[in-house]
């Protein structure tokens, strides 16, 4: 049995060595030409909270720590970040239709409200993206303002996101 252990200790490091030659496209254009903030305002304090909470993983710009650098962890943070886009991009919302903006702020309200948002494993490392409850208040506070905002823009016929 152990003459098999170090051919196999040799062929793991070989593997691990190769996949750091794998780099993954890192989300980094940050193109902001149709961000939310180009339709709707965002108070500092809100954007502020935005930058460290959510827009790593839910813009067009991520800031990556070290270890994005090394393989395996690279390929998880760059599936990460695009699963965190394609639900909810703040860089690109102003490009989907009226109803499809007025409910991603829905869920950034319930996501927020209930805890599920920013992730556990994000905040496990960025501990300053622990939301205290006035910080969480005033994401819940300019999430439904800004609803509110559409609604008095837009007929409620409009607001109805029409599943498929």
């Amino acid at each position: 049995m152990k003459k098999y252990i170090k051919p196999a200790l040799w062929t793991l490091l070989a593997i691990f060595l190769l996949a750091q030659f794998i780099r993954p496209t890192k989300n980094v254009s940050n193109d902001q030409t149709r961000h939310l903030s180009t339709k709707y305002p965002i108070p500092d304090e809100v954007e502020s909270i935005l930058k460290t909470a959510c827009y790593d993983c839910h813009s067009n710009y991520t800031i990556y720590p070290w270890y994005a650098e090394v393989q395996p962890v690279a390929a998880w943070l760059a599936n990460h970040v695009d699963e965190g886009k394609r639900k909810l991009n703040f860089s690109t919302l102003t490009t989907r239709p009226i109803a499809v903006q007025n409910h991603k702020l829905e869920e950034v309200i319930e996501m927020v409200r209930e805890g599920e948002m920013p992730l556990d494993s994000y905040t496990w490392v960025h501990r300053d993206a622990i939301l205290t409850q006035a910080q969480k208040d005033a994401l819940v506070g300019w999430a439904q303002t800004t609803m509110d905002a559409i609604k008095a823009q837009y007929p409620a016929d409009s607001l109805v996101l029409r599943r498929k």
